[in-house]
Order: C-alpha cells, then sequence, then structure tokens
C-alpha cells in the first residue's frame, strides 16, 4: 500500500485499507449506474450481474444465491476450508441490500435519477452495495500481500423491503455458515457524511402487519339486539385493543398496536355481516415481540367475543428489532476512530422503523451503524422512502474505511 493509503492508528503499526483516489471515483460511478436502474425486491438481476461482474473482474468467485438475485463472496477462505469449524478464526461478514422502493424518483437536474418509472434508490441501498463492493475489493487487495488475517464474506441480499424481508433466502443459502460475527451500515440523512451514529442494544424496532375480519348476522339498525352488531364491534376492537395491550405487556417495551385501515357496511340503515381491519404492531424490545403475537390475538379474540363477533385473525410476522451486540459495536467504534477520530462519532436514538438485519442478529453477533450522507451544514433533511432522497457520495469513502478497519481490527481480537 502507498503512503497515502494508509494511516495512523494509535499505540499500534499504521493500519492500511484507506480507499484509493482511482477506486473512489469507480465506486461513485457504480453507485450512480445503480442508482439510475433501481431494482424492486426479488427482481435485482441487473444489480447482481453488476455486481459479480466486479468482483469476478477482481479475481474473486461470488456465489448467486438460488432464486437468482443477490450474491456471497468470500474474501480469504481457499477451496475445501470451512473457516469457524474445529476452532477455526470464523468470518467477518458484511451485508449489504441491493432492492429499491416502488415510489418514483423526484429529484430534478440530477444526471443519475432513476430511468425507471415509479422505481427509486430511496433508502440508500445503492450506497450500502457499493460500500460492501468496496470494502471487499480493497480487502481482497489486502489478502492478496498477506495482509488480512481472518476471512471476510460479502453478503448482496436481495429484498429488504419486501415483508419479511430477503435475509432469510441469504441464510437459508448458507450466508451465515461459519460466520462468527456480521456487520452492517445503513443510510442516515440526520447525521453528516464523514461520521456515523452507533448504538449498544437495540437500534430499530419490531415490524409485524395485522389483518382481521369480523363476521355475524346483521340486519335492520331498529333491531341490533338481534345482530352481531359489527361496526361496534369494530369499532370496539378498534379502540380497546391497543389499551388491553398497553396493560398486558412491560410498557418500557413501547408495543403499540396502530390501525390503517377498517371497512365495514354501505348503507345507513343496514347493520353488516362483515367487517375488516387492518394495521401494524410496533415494539422497541425483542422480548416484548416475542410475546406480542399470542398477546394481541388474545386481546383481539376477548373483544370480539364480548360482542359476538367471529374473528379470523392473520398475524403476519415482520422483522424483530435489530439488537447491536456490544463488542461489534465497540469494533465498529474501534474502527472509525482509527480513521477518521473518535469525533466522527455520535451516538443515534432507537429508530421506530423495521431493518430485517435483524434475521442475521438472530443467529450470530453483529452490529449496524448509522452512515452520514447529509451534506455538512445543509439544513434540509432529504428523509428516506421520499422521491427526492439523496446522498452526500463522500459516504462511500466513509463506509469502505470503516469496514476495511473493522475487518482488520477484527483480526486482532
Amino acid at each position: 500500500m502507498s503512503p497515502e493509503s494508509e494511516v495512523d492508528l494509535p499505540g499500534e503499526a499504521l493500519l492500511p485499507g484507506a480507499l484509493p483516489e482511482a477506486l473512489r471515483a469507480e465506486l461513485v460511478a457504480f453507485r450512480r449506474d445503480l442508482h439510475m436502474h433501481p431494482e424492486l425486491g426479488n427482481q435485482e438481476f441487473r444489480t447482481t450481474a453488476a455486481i459479480k461482474e466486479r468482483l469476478e473482474k477482481a479475481g474473486l468467485a461470488p456465489r448467486v444465491l438460488p432464486a437468482g438475485t443477490g450474491l456471497i463472496c468470500d474474501i480469504g477462505v481457499e477451496g475445501g476450508e470451512s473457516p469457524g469449524g474445529d476452532g477455526g478464526p470464523g468470518i467477518l461478514a458484511l451485508r449489504a441490500d441491493i432492492d429499491a422502493l416502488p415510489i418514483p424518483d423526484m429529484k430534478s437536474d440530477c444526471p443519475y435519477r432513476s430511468t425507471v418509472p415509479d422505481r427509486a434508490h430511496a433508502c440508500g441501498h445503492d450506497v450500502h452495495t457499493t460500500v460492501v463492493l468496496g470494502a471487499g475489493l480493497v480487502l481482497a487487495g489486502l489478502h492478496r500481500q498477506g495482509l488480512l488475517r481472518r476471512p471476510v464474506r460479502m453478503i448482496f441480499q436481495p429484498a429488504e423491503e419486501v415483508l419479511p424481508g430477503g435475509a432469510a433466502e441469504a441464510i437459508e443459502a448458507g450466508a451465515l455458515e461459519g460466520v462468527r460475527r456480521i456487520l452492517a451500515v445503513h443510510c442516515d440523512p440526520r447525521v453528516d457524511a464523514g461520521r456515523i451514529g452507533l448504538r449498544e442494544g437495540p437500534i430499530t424496532s419490531a415490524c409485524d402487519r395485522l389483518e382481521i375480519a369480523l363476521d355475524g348476522p346483521g340486519g335492520h339498525t331498529a333491531r341490533p339486539h338481534l345482530t352481531t352488531d359489527l361496526v361496534t364491534a369494530a369499532a370496539r376492537v378498534v379502540a380497546d385493543v391497543p389499551a388491553l395491550v398497553a396493560r398486558r405487556i412491560d410498557s418500557r417495551s413501547g408495543l403499540a398496536v396502530t390501525w390503517g385501515r377498517i371497512e365495514s357496511g354501505h348503507a345507513p340503515n343496514v347493520i353488516p355481516q362483515h367487517a375488516e381491519l387492518a394495521g401494524t404492531v410496533r415494539c422497541l424490545d425483542l422480548d416484548a415481540w416475542r410475546q406480542a403475537p399470542d398477546v394481541v390475538v388474545a386481546a383481539i379474540d376477548e373483544v370480539a367475543n364480548l360482542y359476538r363477533a367471529k374473528s379470523e385473525i392473520t398475524y403476519v410476522r415482520g422483522v424483530p428489532p435489530v439488537v447491536n451486540h456490544p463488542d461489534a459495536t465497540e469494533l465498529l467504534r474501534e474502527a472509525m476512530t482509527a480513521r477518521r477520530g473518535v469525533e466522527s462519532i455520535e451516538g443515534t436514538e432507537q429508530s421506530l422503523g423495521g431493518e430485517d438485519f435483524s434475521w442475521y442478529l438472530e443467529r450470530v453477533p453483529g452490529a449496524m451503524a448509522r452512515l452520514g450522507v447529509r451534506p455538512p451544514g445543509e439544513r434540509t433533511v432529504r428523509d428516506l422512502h421520499q422521491g427526492d432522497f439523496d446522498v452526500d457520495e463522500h459516504a462511500i469513502t466513509v463506509g469502505v474505511e470503516l469496514f476495511t478497519a473493522a475487518a482488520l481490527l477484527d483480526a486482532l481480537g
């Protein structure tokens, strides 16, 4: 490595793995190409092909997932080797999500805006993908020089935005075999580029989907005593279930049932025979999330039975909270400190959004960092999942160097 691709690590030798300028420019162009060609979950064929081609050009051997989108690629794992087994050192995994959102790109005068109608990388997955790709290319070079002491795996996962997320497919395909620790970043438009946000413990929330059908004999509004009165029953479910749940789960867990849809009836003087409700269950705490289905379903049945309504409940599991492991969080802290100093790190709050990176953390310890993407000094926040979302591309350099430092420091642990 040249001197300009190294940084001082206090108390240690120079830490290699900084991003060379030529590769930085290539990665910016790669990210812009992805941004112009967004693909929805489980449809990321072009994206997968682009990643695969670049990794193969670097002499690596990526493996496309069975469904044809997403891929896994190892660095420092020789043929027939089984890292992590029989007391082996184990793999450090770096995960990126590759899918886009079904919303239009509303940016104006942007040369790399989406070319696909009603599709946009409005959550920063193009940045996540580019960061992991760039880190992999740098680490592959370090491995060839004998400077990478432990193997690293890149996981490019499809369908993060598709409930309950594409992580399950990646895990089933062996993404975590031999993995001892996993890391990820997520773009944060509230944090300046050049900085990251860290939090030990839960950093996102759980999110499940709830659908309810209520049925019973209807009739004339003049004789409600001869009917189930489904409108009243549905109204009581809407009002009483959240209150009941709040008294049966520790209030510190932040578990909340919130309704987004209620439909019933067609005429003002007819009590209907059918009603439908739909909403979400969100939760800040992992243990409470595990209890949520039983508690919520029991509360719905209790209220429905009180009004003699037959209930059919569809409780769709989404994702648990992302819970950052202390050791993995500290690794990210040490890596960022080595690259850019402790002042480049800030605390971050627990988000109410969901992230299927949590499924990996159900299996192995790991952590997710908030990657700052806001241009320093800019007051306007281009929020996630909005059509005008964009990033300061300096964040790519920061993310790559964060991951390369983490991989090198992980080998020292």
